[in-house]
């Protein structure tokens, strides 16, 4: 892949209008976890750290309440699969409206100040799913705010991917919308911007460095860079201001000079690859903090903007169609307890979770006399991690670098937590054995699940066959690796 393709083509986008001055820290809740935190520690926690602005990808009804009167800013998302039924009639938008806007405000005092309708829906891997109700269902949600008053107060906008504008120079200058989708891309924005509503863009420099192993590391961080982007009079040092000036350039070029833009998502993953580490991820996500906190725009828009970090805490129940390092993009780990420091700004510190219940201290591990060349030991592992998460265990990532028997006892282990500690899921074919001995090594984790049932909150997310398949896709590498391991032996 070319520099000038991973420069812009892995990065994302969202939506907002009429440029303002960013104010406040801005992430992403996610919630597809297997033992998700309570809404009201996740709550405690962006309290503690100073975030007064959150984004839901769903209007998740314990999240929303949770929320209530508490002052924190909120974005409600719409998932894709709800676009078609919105798109084809008003009075739908209105009842999704009532149901999950109207209501969280009047009666659990909730700040809803956006509708972000859809996720990336122009994405070209979705194959022009979403190109026909998309816009359509952006103008009956908008409608429908407005028919319950809330015009002024709750404004829409639509996730975009990055890949639906490009550059013909290489350069930020040559920004433009995609063609094959140019006229409604056009239309959708000038929706926003006589709507006085923003775009919102996901900008993912990680993703370059995934996709392109000469991408220039040090262009993905904000310390600058020996061989700077010169665009005219502009060198740009770093590929978020790049991208983001990018879009800047399309709008301007398209008429409108003055839209806002909202960063949807930013920031960097933790595991599942070789660039997913501690180490990165604390450079990147503090250079944005900082950038947020200082106020800092970029070469083309000097006005900041707002910024929504992605994401808050890890999900081990994400799809992981991208790549392993989807569950690990948190700032904190699925418990609530810190992965590296940060400064938030006035000297504060990131600070964990409180108030966290788990499950025993035992973990299922392989038993000392187990024998790896036993016909059921493969099998047992590919069960094991078919149906937990082993993502930790890829090249380069976390737990790595384990050997044959490790690798079998994290497997293992990380079935029986999802499991919920029940008795007859530490039985893989008499090769397990249950201790309370920690087994962690290293920089791996061998992880106690939260206890749900010690919590008011009991949720159980889906997992979709694509996200079942790629697992089967992890164990197949795992298991080639345990094979190769143990003819070494």
């Amino acid at each position: 892949m070319g520099f000038s393709e991973s420069l812009f083509l892995f990065f994302l986008l969202f939506p907002l209008s009429k440029i303002f001055v960013a104010e406040g820290l801005g992430v992403n809740w996610g919630m597809l976890a297997t033992h998700p935190l309570p809404a009201d520690i996740v709550v405690k926690l962006l309290q503690d750290n100073g975030f007064d602005k959150v984004k839901l990808f769903e209007p998740d009804s314990e999240a929303l309440k949770a929320l209530g009167n508490t002052g924190i800013q909120v974005v409600v998302g719409i998932p894709n699969e709800f676009l078609a039924p919105l798109a084809s009639s008003v009075q739908t938008a209105v009842n999704w409206v009532m149901q999950n806007v109207s209501t969280y405000i009047s009666k659990d005092g909730v700040d809803i100040r956006y509708v972000a309708v859809g996720n990336e829906p122009f994405l070209k891997t979705y194959k022009d799913s979403y190109l026909g109700t998309t816009f359509p269902a952006l103008k009956n949600i908008q409608a429908a705010l407005i028919k319950a008053g809330l015009g002024a107060q709750v404004k829409v906008t639509v996730p975009l991917n990055a890949d639906v504008y490009q550059t013909d120079n290489d350069l930020p200058s040559g920004g433009d919308f995609r063609a094959d989708i140019h006229s409604l891309l056009v239309s959708i924005v000038e929706f926003l911007n006589d709507s006085a509503c923003p775009l919102t863009i996901n900008i993912y420099p990680f993703l370059s460095l995934y996709a392109d192993a000469h991408f220039p590391i040090d262009y993905a961080f904000f310390s600058g860079t020996s061989s700077p982007i010169v665009d005219g009079v502009i060198s740009y040092t770093n590929v978020f201001e790049a991208n983001y000036d990018t879009l800047i350039w399309a709008l301007e070029k398209n008429g409108f000079p003055s839209l806002s833009v909202i960063v949807g998502e930013i920031g960097w993953p933790t595991d599942g690859d070789p660039n997913a580490n501690l180490d990165y991820a604390r450079r990147f996500n503090q250079g944005i903090f900082n950038r947020i906190i200082q106020g800092k725009g970029t070469p083309k828009r000097t006005t900041p903007p707002d910024i929504y970090v992605f994401g808050l805490i890890d999900e081990d129940a994400k799809s992981i169609l991208p790549g392993n390092f989807e569950r690990h993009w948190g700032l904190f780990n699925f418990d609530g307890t810190l992965k590296y420091p940060l400064v938030m700004g006035n000297g504060r510190n990131l600070v964990p979770a409180k108030g966290v219940n788990y499950m025993a201290r035992k973990w299922c591990v392989l038993s000392p006399g187990a024998n790896t060349m036993d016909p059921n030991f493969a099998e047992s592992v590919d069960y094991a991690c078919t149906f937990s998460d082993c993502t930790s265990l890829g090249y380069g990532s976390s737990c790595g670098g384990l050997d044959v028997r490790s690798n079998a006892s994290y497997a293992y282990n990380m079935y029986y937590q999802a499991a919920n500690q029940k008795i007859g899921e530490c039985q893989f074919a008499n090769l397990s054995v249950l201790t309370t001995t920690d087994p962690s090594q290293g920089t791996c984790r061998y992880q106690i699940m939260i206890d749900v049932s010690k919590h008011e909150r009991v949720r159980k997310p889906t997992t979709s066959a694509a996200v079942r398949e790629q697992k089967t896709v992890i164990v197949a590498v795992l298991l080639g690796l345990i094979w190769i391991i143990s003819i070494m032996l």
